[in-house]
Formats: structure tokens, sequence, C-alpha cells
């Protein structure tokens, strides 16, 4: 069996990284095209008060025309009114009320000194008063029914048969109380107040509000109510070219927009809608593949970051989906500042810009009013790209919610006022969305650190976090080898310094060059920087001596993914040297060795070199600060030579030829360079006298 060679995978990916790259394509289109609706979409865009401008609308096909929301909301409210609530009559109440009414009178009437003569007669009188009482019935009024009235009307159910009551015409348990105490009749006044007493006991209404009952006839009625009022015929004219849009076009055009759409879910070709969506979707992100092959191929060429973005645009156009399959009352709940805002950070303002135009123009297919959804997400997406160019503090992040917050507010009034054209028909309340889309943006925070994480991607945010140096393994390099520390800290001004002038990533020339030397840590009396007495070097041959100074570039490699540094951070640690020799024991070897072979690339850094702007000015820099400080008696002529030499040298390596510098960029170069040396130095300049 044939043994898999080591890393034969990366060899693979490198190999057939292209093929990676349009099977990521294509299961892009298919996932997207596969979620989003498959109704054909209605091909008019209309508004309120606006002029049609399409040609005369015959409408295709008969329709009824839908009531508006406050139509149909007045008809509920109406039905409701004019509902009687429902109250059930309990016919056997009176056997229970009898029978506990005659056993507690025998009781009463054995344990006091009535004649027995009269107790049959009190009996009965009592009972067939009870009886015409709840014959008639007692109520048990409920004050939410009365509305401020004294009597109501309800409908009172008994034996399924239902009939319209008045509460006036029935008793309540005080006033059959009031009718028992008139009508019952007694020659002894004891007699009357021990019955009496015993009714007042016993009675309870036997009319009750049956609430169950009454919420069901409700929701029938509601149910049952009609949401149409009228019809359009099929041929007859819905809207002729050059016409206003008024209150009742407006109602017949969405009436008809939803009959459409709801016949299309059935009569339309689902397969055939698929298929347009395959087409749009996968022509929109060739345009951004060409785009990132034509502007940014360092995106393009990295498969993981790639990944990325098509992930954020599946992401976004999954929580459209989402949103419509659930019937969203607002499309502009859903966050796609957060797009902008993702891609800005971790990337430039150029491609989160493309990108979130390329999210909005699919979205736009699947929402109302689509150009004014166009126009709303274009203009938030510009100002949240312009509101975080460098996110450095966190309170930048809310500040660029408030400015989105703000955009959306002022092109919410100024459409409001192209519609309505008087502030008095602003619905403010429907800018609720927008104020919560701008809240959930700020997930967004969270989200570039997931992805800085699974996809290797380094934002300002992490860079700011690395450069503290009261990090951890600063402060180790500060504490072992203090030399190579303050080094480190020069060189970071100098090459900032240098990078922000010609333009370049400022923060991250100023992380690699805090870490460049960080594999110093490991023997760090090696390096002169941190040797206070006798070299260990004059104990050791060139060679060896030679392999422990290159040493440092792979032991800082190992110690900075130790600690998890960015790789964009380790890319300086290893272009820092290029591929140059450790010269000062090559040279000592040559002159006290002649007569020896000498293999060159033992003197000789691994490399690779410089490929960016940043690694070029780092490189260039570590090289000019290093040098400066075997100056015995630095002056302006002195510095000014040894910048000179120290990047025509590097030129002449060729450790430049990667960087994408340009001889104007090293002139500026060097001017900064002997400008911060000079002042490092503290190097006066000579002016020339005046007369």
């Amino acid at each position: 069996m044939a043994k898999i060679k080591k890393n034969s995978h990366k060899v693979l990916y490198r190999k057939y990284s292209y093929n990676i790259k349009y099977i990521m394509m294509f299961l892009t289109v298919m996932f997207i095209a596969f979620f989003l609706p498959k109704q054909p979409r209605f091909r008019y865009e209309f508004e309120k008060g606006k002029v049609w401008m399409n040609k005369d609308l015959i409408s295709p096909f008969s329709f009824a025309i839908l009531k508006t929301e406050p139509e149909v909301s007045t008809d509920k409210r109406d039905a409701l009114e004019n509902l009687l609530p429902i109250y059930r009559y309990n016919a056997d109440l009176i056997n229970v009320v009898e029978d506990a009414f005659l056993n507690e009178f025998e009781v009463k009437w054995r344990g006091a000194t009535f004649e027995e003569t009269d107790r049959e007669q009190v009996r009965q009188s009592a009972v067939n008063l009870l009886k015409y009482i709840y014959q008639k019935g007692i109520l048990a009024p409920q004050p939410k029914h009365q509305k401020g009235a004294k009597y109501y009307d309800f409908s009172l159910l008994n034996n399924n048969v239902s009939k319209v009551v008045s509460s006036q015409d029935v008793f309540t348990v005080q006033t059959a109380l009031q009718y028992f105490t008139d009508n019952f009749k007694a020659t002894d006044l004891r007699i009357k107040d021990l019955v009496i007493n015993l009714v007042e006991d016993h009675l309870q209404p036997n009319i009750l509000f049956d609430e169950k009952m009454t919420a069901v006839v409700q929701t029938n009625t509601i149910n049952s109510l009609s949401t149409t009022r009228g019809m359009v015929q099929k041929g007859e004219l819905i809207v002729a070219n050059g016409n206003v849009v008024d209150d009742e076009t407006f109602q017949k055009l969405q009436s008809f927009k939803e009959t459409y759409e709801v016949q299309t879910k059935t009569i339309g070709d689902s397969k055939l809608v698929f298929l347009g969506q395959i087409i749009l979707v996968g022509f929109i992100v060739s345009l951004l593949m060409v785009f990132l092959y034509m502007f940014r191929k360092d995106i393009f060429a990295d498969n993981r970051q790639l990944s990325l973005i098509l992930l954020v645009i599946i992401c976004m156009l999954l929580a459209l989906t989402w949103a419509i399959k659930i019937d969203l009352p607002s499309l502009y709940y859903i966050p796609f500042c957060i797009v902008p805002i993702i891609i800005r950070i971790l990337f430039d303002t150029r491609l989160a810009l493309y990108l979130h135009l390329l999210v909005i123009l699919i979205a736009g297919f699947f929402v109302p009013n689509s150009f004014e959804f166009v126009f709303f997400q274009t203009t938030a997406g510009m100002v949240a790209i312009y509101s975080i160019r460098n996110l450095v503090k966190r309170e930048q992040l809310l500040l660029s919610a408030l400015f989105i917050l703000s955009a959306y507010f002022i092109c919410y009034v100024g459409v409001a006022l192209l519609r309505e054209g008087t502030f008095d028909e602003i619905e403010w309340i429907n800018f609720a969305p927008f104020v919560v889309s701008v809240l959930l943006s700020l997930i967004a925070y969270p989200v570039i650190y997931a992805f800085e994480r699974v996809f290797g991607i380094t934002s300002d945010v992490a860079l700011i976090e690395v450069t503290n140096t009261n990090n951890k393994l600063l402060r180790e390099l500060a504490f072992k080898a203090p030399g190579t520390f303050q080094h480190s800290l020069q060189v970071a001004n100098l090459a900032e310094a240098a990078i922000f002038k010609i333009g370049g990533n400022a923060l991250l020339v100023r992380a690699g060059a805090l870490y460049h030397d960080i594999g110093k840590i490991e023997n760090p009396q090696y390096f002169i920087e941190n040797n206070t007495g006798v070299s260990p070097h004059d104990k050791l041959p060139y060679e060896q001596s030679a392999q422990i100074i290159i040493k440092h570039v792979h032991k800082g490699i190992e110690i900075a993914r130790k600690h998890q540094i960015p790789e964009s951070v380790i890319d300086f640690i290893k272009t820092h040297h290029g591929n140059t020799r450790v010269d000062f024991f090559y040279q000592s070897f040559l002159k006290n060795s002649p007569e020896k072979f000498v293999d060159e690339n033992i003197f000789r850094y691994p490399g690779p070199i410089p490929f960016s702007k940043e690694t070029g000015v780092l490189m260039l820099a570590d090289s000019v600060e290093a040098a400066s400080r075997s100056l015995k008696n630095p002056d302006a002529q002195r510095i000014n030579d040894l910048v000179e030499r120290i990047i025509d040298y590097k030129l002449e390596q060729k450790q430049l030829d990667n960087c994408d510098l340009t001889l104007k960029d090293l002139e500026t170069i060097k001017l900064i360079f002997k400008t911060m040396l000079m002042s490092i130095y503290h190097v006066r300049i000579d002016y020339p006298q005046t007369v």
C-alpha cells in the first residue's frame, strides 16, 4: 500500500484551489435559489398619490376588491359591538336550592317554638315563591356588559334555544330577595324573619355568563365577515396611463396584486421560477467573483476569505426568506446594514459597498416597493461604511448605529413628504422597524469576533488587542529581552510613520513591528541589544552563531502561533529578514577561514522576502534602526548616509521585488526615517546664515 506523504492534503488543496472556488460558487447559487420564494413576482410598482406611468392596466381576470385594514377593523368592531353576550339558564339549580332550603327549614322549625299546624303552609308558600323566582331567572350581571347603563340585553340559552332577554326582565340576587320579602306572608313576624334569612342564605344565580360560548360566537362572527367589497370584472380597466393612483385605485391594484400572486402559486411553473432565480443569483455571484479577481486578488486567491463572503450573502438572503415565510409585518426589521459593517471591518470600504449593493439588488426582487427599499438600504449602508472607517473604539459601533438611524430617518421623512405632501399624514409608527433594524445591527460586533476565530481574519479590533504592550507575551519580551523590546518599539514608530505617509495599514505594521523579534525571548543574551558584557558568540564557531541568530525567526513563528497571534502579524516575523545573509558572521568566516568551503545557505535566513507594502516597510525600518545603534557620533550626514546605504542594499539584494513599493514611496520612507532618527539622536540641523 502506498504511503501518504505528510501534508499531501495541502498539496491537493493548492492544486484544486480553482475547482474549490467553482464548487463554492455553485453551492452558494443553488442554496440561495432553493430557499428563495418560488412564486412569480408582480411586475408593477405603484404608490398611493403617484401617477401611473405604465400602460393602461386591463384586468386579465375577475377579482374581488379587498377591504383596507381600517375598513376590516371597523367591520370587526361594529360586529362585536352588535353581538350580544351569551348567558346560560340552569333549570336544575332550583332543585338543589329547594332541597337545601327545606332541609335547613325543618331543622330551624323544630328548634323554634312555632305551631306545628303552620309549618306546612309556611313551607309550601316559601317553596312556591322560590320556584317562581327561579323560573323567571336570577342573573349574575357582568359590569363589562352594562357599559355604563343600568340594564342591558343578552342572549339567554335554554335547552339549546336562544332568545334575547333584557336584564330588566329577570331578577338579580338582590331583587329576588326583595321580591321574596315583599310577597311572603306570615302571621308571625318571627316566622317571616326565619324564612327570609334562610332564603337569603340559599339564593344563587341560575343565569350565568358563558364566556367560552360567547368567544366562539365572536370568533365565528369575525371569520364570517367579508373582507371584500365589490368586484373588478375581466377586461375592466383598473387604471389608465397618466392617472393618479387614488385610494380606490390603490385598493384595486393591491387586490389585483394579491390575487395575481395567489393564482401564480398554483398556475405558474415553479421550476421555471427556480431557473430564473438561478440565472439572476448566478449572475450576481459571478459579478462578485469578477470584482474580486480584478481588484482584490488576495481575497480571490484565499478560499477561506471567499467562503466567509459567500456565507454572509447566504445568511442575509436566508433571513429575508425567513421573514417572507413568516409574513413579517415589515421587511425593514431585517438588519441589512450588518453586511457593510462586517465586510468593512474585516476587509475594506470598496468591497463592503459592492457586496452590500449585490445583496440589496437580490433582495429587491422579493420586497414590496423595491425601488424605495433599495434606496433606503443603499443610503443606510453607505452611511454605515463611512461611519466605521476604522473600528478602534467600542463606542464607534454605537455612533455608527446612531448615524445609520439618522440616515433612515432622513430618507423616511423625505419619502413620506414626497408621497403625502404634508407632515400631518406621516405615519411615525411605521418608522419603528428601522429602529429595531439598527439595534439588531449591533450584533455585528460579536459576529466579527466569531468570523475572526473561524476564518482566521484579522480586524483592526484584534490588532489593537495584540498591540497592547501589557499583554502577556510582550511583557515577557520586555522582561527577558529588554533591549529587543526597546528596539521593537523604535521600529514600530519608524514603520508606522512611514506606512501612514505612503498609504497602508499602520495598525498592522505596528503589530508586526512589536512581534517581529519575539523569537529572541529564547536565548536573548546572544543578541547584541541584550548583551551587557562578554558576548557568548566569542566561544562559538561562526556557523553555529549564525544558526542561533537565524533561529529567532523560526522560534518567533512558533511562539506567536502558540499564543494565537494572527497570521497576518506572523507574516512580519517570517519576512523581516527576507532571505538575506547574517553578514557579520559570514564575513568573519570568510576572513578567518579562507581555505574552507563555505555553504552560504548556513548563513542565510529562510525567507520569504516581503510581499506587501507593510512587510517591506518593516524590513527597512528594522534594518535602519538596528544599524543606527552602531553610529558612534550620529549627525545629520551619518544618518543620511546610513539610511541611503541600507535601503539601496536591500534593493540590490532584491529583497523588495515582491513589494508594491514605488521609487516615490522609497524616497518618502527615506525622508521619514532620516527625520525621525535625527529626532531620536537629538541631531541639530545646520541652518544657513542669513545676511
